[in-house]
């Protein structure tokens, strides 16, 4: 799975940036065509809750997702043979 900003619904109050535990969000720099900053996503293989859960079945965190007022944050399924990037903290 991968997680996505639909930018068309955020109105960039990077609450999501606070609250991250993984820190995978950084706000965004130029604005979109609403003239809204957008967060981006700075090296989402860091959330292990979401790029690992096919792999060991965890459970998603949700953190980002549960906060966002608009509801612009979601996993979407990868389309069969997309690449991915793994990265594994300790």
């Amino acid at each position: 799975m991968k997680l996505v900003i639909d930018e068309k619904r955020c109105k960039g109050c990077n609450l999501c940036t606070m609250v991250c535990p993984y820190k995978i969000y950084k706000p965004g720099k130029k604005p979109n065509e609403r003239g809204i900053v957008v967060p981006e996503l700075d090296r989402p293989e860091r959330c292990p809750n979401c790029r690992l859960q096919a792999l060991y079945g965890r459970t998603l965190c949700g953190m980002c997702q549960m906060i966002c007022p608009d509801q612009a944050i979601s996993w979407v399924e990868e389309k069969p043979g997309e690449k991915k990037k793994v990265a594994i903290e300790f």
